[in-house]
């Protein structure tokens, strides 16, 4: 059985960094590319091999064990333990379970978040989106090998991903079938991994995929892009990509569920005279007409010119919330005209009118509607 260690000019102790490092160093000196010829392209492939059992944790237990995980089994014909009795009972898999697992396998699923602005909210729109992922190696294809290459019938197993193992216990023998560790219950090893995916058959790799947002989303709302997530091992198919939308906070208007709010100033001789101001929307200028006599607190609703309903036809209402000024500066015929407007609706010493504590919008138009 050939020493990995030295083939890879590493420590018994190395760290898995450290075999790492070393590997790709001689596969870069030792790459046919580079350094034609048999005895350069023979060591290349001892260096793959070695990699491929040091890379691996349990390969690399079950070498350190003495088993040749690349060739003939080494180390299996010795007797068993009380934890071998212990994996019949509690660990072990029962005789003729399945065969070896797939080395491809799904790729995981993930989450980002993205902000948007009250006008995407509501009306939609498209958006470009980058981010870091696992996409399928564009050396091997997801084959995990170098090309040229393929993987082989693991030797130990025989390409069943199982052992069989004879266990003598106080009931008698026992027979149970585990994953082989010179495998990892795959089958099938790889001699000569790609050097760009170091065997995994998939790189990280940033890209951009485009995405539409539809029109009503709101904070905490997800959308799911189906595969597009990140690729799985072995070039197995990808997950999926969930974006969480987050709505940044408008400077002038406030959303509630799919209406949106707004306060509307107004001066005080405008709201007792009455006017029409033009109002900033999201669908562009809109006439607002103020009643003569509009007193603070009051609301008018804008039909229709809220946010799109994420679920169903329509949209919610713009709300405009009336707020009257009161003049603090004025000048000396300004305050004249105001004493004699005050002499002529006998307000003079006006004693004002006690209303119920932090009365509401609608208890205000009751009382209006009452003539209170």
């Amino acid at each position: 059985m050939s020493d990995h260690y030295q083939t890879l000019g590493v420590p018994r102790d190395a760290s898995a960094e450290e075999i790492k490092r070393a590997y790709r160093k001689l596969a870069r000196q030792l790459h046919p590319d580079v350094n034609p010829g048999p005895e350069a392209e023979e060591r290349f492939k001892d260096v793959g091999r070695a990699y491929d059992v040091l890379s691996n944790p349990e390969k690399r237990q079950a070498y350190d064990l003495g088993v040749d995980v690349n060739g003939t089994n080494g180390g299996f014909g010795a007797g068993f333990g009380f934890s071998d009795i212990f994996d019949t009972f509690f660990g072990g898999a029962a005789t003729g379970t399945r065969g070896p697992v797939p080395r491809q396998r799904r790729g995981q699923d993930a989450l980002i978040r993205i902000e948007v602005d009250l006008a995407e909210a509501a009306f939609g729109g498209q958006r470009d989106i980058t981010l870091d992922t696992a996409v399928i190696c564009p050396t091997c294809n997801g084959t995990c090998c170098q090309p040229g290459t393929s993987p082989r019938i693991c030797d130990v197993c025989k390409g069943r991903g199982q052992i069989q193992r004879v266990a003598r216990s106080f009931l008698g023998q026992v027979m149970t079938t585990q994953p082989c560790a010179a495998c990892h219950g795959f089958g099938t090893v790889i001699p000569d991994p790609c050097l760009e995916c170091s065997g995994e058959g998939r790189v990280r790799t940033r890209r951009t995929i485009t995405m539409k947002i539809p029109a009503g989303v709101d904070t905490g709302t997800r959308i799911q892009l189906a595969g597009k997530g990140e690729v799985g091992p072995a070039g197995g198919p990808p997950g999926d990509l969930y974006v969480e939308i987050v709505e940044r906070p408008h400077p002038t208007f406030t959303r509630r569920g799919d209406d949106i709010h707004c306060t509307l100033e107004v001066p005080m001789t405008a709201a007792a005279l009455g006017t029409t101001v033009e109002l900033p929307t999201l669908d562009g200028l809109e006439q607002v007409d103020v009643r003569a006599g509009t007193q603070s607190g009051e609301v008018q609703t804008l039909r229709g010119l809220g946010v799109t309903h994420l679920r169903g036809p329509g949209r919610g209402d713009l709300v405009v919330h009336m707020s009257v000024l009161t003049p603090t500066r004025l000048d000396e015929q300004q305050e004249q005209l105001l004493r004699d407007l005050a002499e002529l609706r006998g307000e003079e010493r006006a004693a004002g009118r006690m209303a119920p504590a932090h009365q509401g919008v609608f208890s205000k138009l009751r009382d209006r509607i009452a003539g209170r």
